[in-house]
């Protein structure tokens, strides 16, 4: 007898399909998964049709309709988990021809099925309902010998019939509602069904429902499930409750719950499973003891899960500590894994690549990170680089290292713009062009993007939340092990707070790349990278980029312009300029105003001579090429789109004859990105880039030379980074020889007075999403309702369950909810919402808050107006005074409903619209009040129509100052080195032969008279003055700067070393350490002996010098080094 009979009764239709289910569980897998799938399907819609408690959803697939949160409101979390399950194992057996369900993953189908048909019965059946002792037994499914296994092209072919009688059924049905008659019958039908089911449904509920839904069980097939979608088939005998002997118990036996294996018949990895009320954890040493066991029979130590099914930990515990894991790794995974034991190289013994990243600072960043990893034990790295300091290169030769060491494989490239993905895609093809990589943002080709064969793989951050959520041939197509490295370029604030999910999902190493300054960078970031604020794995500031002359300096003017400061007054205007603006039609109602402030300047009203004075100063003013017959590449920062494409007329109207010479680059143009390619053609037009936002961050185009502010920021983060757009080197820009050695900033609003005279200003906290805020706010109001001493139970309650039914559309299958899954589960349970105590308010903010949800919350202006309103009741309850200025804006937004009465909408609210605009309705406030303003108005705030302020093009005429230069404290004394650098480099080059630099190199003594001839030449030529003469000698000498611009000469270095080396036999890394001595003289010229004890010197021996060379040797090397340093100290 079928163990579905209960269905018999009421619910044929449903019995059918299930006992085919049944049937075919273990002869037929795949068809008995899919028979499942279709019970659920049939009795979902069964549902949706005749109980009116649920919302149709707006798509009729399955998955819909076990996302809307009316169906767990219903039901129950408990039966939406199941169904799920079911659906997830349904979908495989459709559509996975390579890894069909087992016989395990079938029996647990229809035991799910059994659960959710058990709801259904208990709750509309007619006749009896089912006996709550029933239980689902296992031992009672039998195997058919006679049935064959059906292949994915069989179900396909029923599942398309089926939906082919759906289709007739509907179409039917349809036909009937065609007339007026039809209509009212079906509507009357359905009407009398769902009357009649809601009155069962009620008359059961009325019964305690004792029956046992096998949660543990649930449970169980969850963490199953999850190993499916890591590719385990968990389909032979050994792969669950494999016994081991060796146990410190009594009997020496035990039984792992799962062992994972690989191809050579040796564990890779054992999984214990606690129960969901235990923390995962406590599980680590009992496995950790299975995996001895193991070790003993097959000589390899396995990887160690633990899991309740809701938190997951992996221990590799011959690398790693336990770390919490989103999931299992895949099978080649493990295997890589296990291999890297064996075959990893230590990072010392890996040379970098100096073709991709020789300057000193990126191999020392990459040492940093290497040590971060390989010494310390980290997996995350946080590198601060000025803006065109290199930070792709030197994470590109990062990469290129820890793959060469066997310790990275697959890399994850991020950024958060399509542009800086293709740039940075340009940059490893030119730079590890042997590694496959991949454009995850372009189409797949096997020969030109393989996404499937790639080492390397690049994606904007959207592009992969929803890449991880794809399946591909019933596994995860990007498993949570599937990367061993990602890359955060551009690591800030915004993409710990929108993206940190990627971030915890995937289990891999972690380097962020940013260019704000290491005091700029917010704790959150800073915590993401698990480091003290403040203190990054490196940085290398641009003060010091600009110092040691990898980067430009700029020249900081600031331009006054008369209206941008000071905005435009009538009475300041001529008598011609106040009759054109008496002539103006300024609105609708023909208003017209006594002055325009600045701050409307290029947001409504533009002014033609404003831009063309500007236009002028940057073509008269601004660095020329060829020749100085063309202007440089330039970039113009415009306020909006409105105001670029205004600033592009007026140059096309001065300047008729430049074509395509000045173009808007931003968000508004169509192919915006071949723009910017042929902006960074140094040979192709255009020169000028007019740009909102598009250019303010990430762009590499260094032939730019001048960047014009013609806009305000006030973010420090931001302006540094615009900045950053002209900082790059270039070559031979204005001919052989004559290379990039400044860019200029014009600034006409002020920006450089505002961070001159703000060098602290930090950027302010992000604001949080709408929905966040939203039920942030809303868990603040019921604290503040139930501490108020009031009565507000109705209020409380509505705003609970408001809370819980945006919980309750939180689909735990997406890998966001996922990670909170046992608090999402918590509070979808009615139970939990009894007491909301400061633990679970906590709870609910910091886990559940800001998860996405199905709930349907209506459009942003209902929800702005929803914020409004829960801030006005919390204002209220605490009696504060911001209340009032949340009443005016409240009444605002009355008075705007009040101009649309022939809305019928609005008229219907009228009478309240009006009321709210009195004095009287605000005397006795209250917070249901506000409720109730909020649930009869919110849907008519997107009804009012936005104010645009009509566009006004004036000619005033302006007036604009000279430009005055304008030290910035951050390049300040950077700029002034870097550029006597640049003249003392020419310098030293043009007189290379002269004794006294030729005694610099071969480091041999200098006397005074040396110095001061040499001193009287810097001087005549106009290199330098006394004043940096007198700066050399207090930084330590004119011969030591001289030194660390010439270096030591290799053969000089090596030569004093000689007799050290011939009088020792020198080991190996002894002979490693003296090179590299020689190696940082030849290059920067001195070597302070307290850098022996740091990288690059403690990659041969974790103390350095000392673990190398005896005391003697030592103090000899140190005598070396110090009669080298001496000898420029004259």
């Amino acid at each position: 007898m079928s163990q579905f009979a209960f269905l018999s009764a009421d619910f044929t239709d449903f019995l059918t399909h299930a006992q085919k289910a049944e049937k075919l569980a273990l002869s037929d897998p795949r068809g008995a998964c899919f028979w499942a799938r279709l019970t659920l399907e049939t009795s979902l819609k069964w549902l949706y049709r005749n109980e009116p408690l649920l919302k149709t959803p707006y798509q009729r697939e399955l998955a819909a309709l076990i996302a809307e949160p009316s169906l767990t409101e219903l039901t129950g979390p408990a039966i939406v988990k199941k169904a799920m399950f079911i659906k997830n194992h349904g979908n495989r057996a459709v559509h996975d021809e390579l890894r069909p369900p087992s016989p395990n993953d079938a029996a647990a189908t229809v035991r799910e099925l059994f659960h959710v048909c058990f709801w259904i019965a208990r709750t509309y059946a007619k006749s009896a309902r089912p006996d709550p002792k029933l239980t689902f037994d296992m031992g009672k499914l039998e195997k058919a010998l006679t049935i064959s296994a059906s292949t994915v092209a069989q179900i396909q072919q029923i599942e398309g019939d089926f939906k082919a009688a759906l289709k007739r059924a509907e179409t039917a049905e349809a036909a009937r509602r065609t007339t007026e008659d039809g209509l009212k019958a079906v509507e009357a039908e359905l009407a009398t069904l769902r009357a009649e089911y809601a009155a069962l449904r009620k008359a059961n509920a009325a019964v305690p429902d004792d029956h046992d839904y096998s949660e543990a069980a649930t449970r169980d097939s969850f963490i199953d499930q999850l190993l499916t979608e890591a590719g385990w088939a968990l389909d032979q005998t050994r792969d669950r409750e494999f016994p081991v002997t060796g146990m410190p118990n009594q009997s020496g036996d035990g039984f792992v719950d799962y062992v994972l294996w690989g191809d050579d018949g040796k564990p890779l990895a054992v999984v214990e499973a606690k129960r969901s009320k235990k923390d995962s954890r406590t599980g680590q040493q009992q496995a950790k003891l299975y995996a001895d066991c193991l070790e003993r029979v097959y000589g390899r130590r396995p990887v160690i899960f633990t899991t309740n099914g809701y938190d997951h930990w992996i221990w590799d515990d011959v690398a790693y500590p336990p770390r919490k894991i989103s999931g299992f790794l895949k099978k080649d995974e493990l295997q890589l894994l296990h291999q890297r034991r064996a075959n990893v190289r230590p990072l010392a013994k890996v040379d970098l690549d100096p073709e991709i990243a020789g300057r000193y600072y990126q191999q020392r960043a990459i040492r940093r990170v290497g040590e971060a990893f390989e010494k310390h034990v980290q997996r995350k790295a946080l590198l601060v680089m000025a803006t065109g300091s290199g930070k792709t290169r030197t994470v590109i030769a990062l990469i290129d290292q820890l793959m060469r060491a066997n310790r990275v494989k697959r890399v994850l490239f991020l950024a958060d713009r399509i542009a800086l993905v293709k740039q940075a895609h340009g940059a490893f093809k030119a730079h590890m062009g042997a590694t496959p990589s991949a454009n995850l943002l372009e189409r797949h080709d096997p020969k030109k993007n393989d996404h499937s064969g790639a080492r390397v793989c690049l994606s904007t951050y959207p592009t992969m939340m929803g890449l991880i959520e794809e399946m591909k041939g019933g596994a995860k197509r990007f498993g949570p092990g599937h990367f061993d490295l990602i890359v955060i370029d551009e690591a800030h604030r915004s993409v710990y707070r929108k993206y940190r999910a990627i971030f915890e999902y995937f289990d891999c190493l972690l380097v962020g790349l940013t260019a704000t300054p290491r005091d700029e960078i917010d704790k959150d970031t800073y915590s993401l990278f698990g480091l003290e604020k403040g203190v990054p794995t490196d940085s290398y500031d641009l003060d010091d980029a600009v110092s040691d002359g990898f980067l430009v300096p700029p020249t900081t003017i600031s331009v006054p312009l008369k209206f941008q400061r000071d905005g435009i007054d009538y009475d300041h205007l001529t008598e011609d300029e106040k009759e054109e603006w008496d002539a103006i039609e300024w609105d609708e109602d023909g208003n017209v105003p006594d002055r325009v402030e600045s701050a409307e300047l290029n947001k409504w009203l533009f002014n033609i001579d404003t831009v063309d004075k500007v236009l002028e100063h940057l073509m008269r003013n601004g660095i020329k090429v060829a020749g100085g017959d063309r202007l440089g590449k330039t970039i113009v920062f415009a306020k909006n789109s409105t105001h670029a494409q205004f600033i592009v007329e007026r140059f096309n109207a001065n300047y008729p004859h430049l074509l395509h010479f000045c173009k808007l680059i931003d968000y508004s143009v169509t192919y915006a990105q071949s723009l910017i390619d042929d902006f960074s053609e140094p040979e192709k037009m255009p020169q000028i880039a007019v740009s909102v936002d598009m250019l303010d961050t990430g762009i590499d185009i260094p032939e730019v030379v001048n960047l014009v502010f013609f806009k305000i920021v006030r973010s420090k983060t931001k302006f540094w980074q615009m900045v950053g757009r002209g900082t790059r080197l270039r070559p031979d820009l204005f001919g052989p020889n004559e290379d990039k050695q400044e860019f200029i900033i014009f600034d006409f609003c002020q920006n450089l007075e505002f961070f001159k005279e703000n060098p602290n200003v930090s950027d302010g906290p992000g604001a949080k999403p709408m929905g966040e805020r939203l039920f942030v706010t809303r868990i603040e109001l019921i604290d503040a309702l139930q501490e108020s001493g009031e009565p507000h139970e109705d209020l409380i309650s509505e705003t609970k369950q408001r809370l819980r039914d945006e919980v309750l559309g939180m689909p735990i299958e997406n890998f966001i909810v996922r990670a909170k899954r046992r608090s999402v589960e918590r509070f979808q349970s009615d139970d939990s919402w009894n007491n909301l105590d400061l633990e679970a308010r906590l709870a609910l903010i910091e886990d559940v808050a800001g998860l996405p949800s199905a709930f349907d919350d209506g459009a942003l202006p209902a929800k702005q107006f929803d914020l409004l309103i829960l801030n006005s009741q919390l204002q209220l309850l605490k009696q504060e005074s911001g209340f009032a200025r949340l009443q005016q804006r409240i009444i605002q937004f009355a008075a705007a409903l009040e101009l649309l009465p022939n809305v019928p909408l609005v008229a219907k609210e009228m009478e309240l619209i009006l009321d709210i605009q009195t004095d009287s309705f605000w005397e006795d406030i209250t917070p249901q009040i506000l409720e109730t303003v909020r649930r009869r108005l919110r849907n008519l705030v997107d009804l009012i129509p936005a104010i645009e302020r009509k566009v006004v093009i004036t000619n005033f005429e302006d007036e604009i100052g000279g430009g005055d230069e304008v030290t910035m404290p951050e390049v300040g004394s950077g700029v002034d080195k870097a550029r006597f650098k640049m003249k003392m480099r020419r310098f030293v080059e043009e007189h290379r032969d002269h004794i006294t630099l030729i005694k610099v190199r071969r480091g041999e003594a200098l006397t005074k008279q040396d110095l001061q001839e040499l001193e009287a030449i810097l001087r005549a030529e106009g290199v330098a003055d006394d004043e940096h003469l007198n700066q050399l000698n207090e930084d330590g000498g004119l011969a030591l700067f001289l030194r660390s611009l010439t270096g030591l000469d290799k053969s000089a270095a090596k030569d004093a070393f000689s007799k050290f080396v011939t009088k020792y036999q020198l080991s190996g890394d002894q002979t490693e350490f003296v090179d590299l001595i020689v190696d940082s003289l030849t290059e920067s010229g001195v070597v302070d002996p307290k850098t022996f004890y740091e990288s690059p010197f403690t990659d041969l021996d974790d103390m350095g010098i000392a673990g190398i060379f005896n005391r003697d040797q030592v103090q000899e090397i140190i005598k070396i080094i110090r009669t080298l340093n001496d000898a420029i100290a004259a």
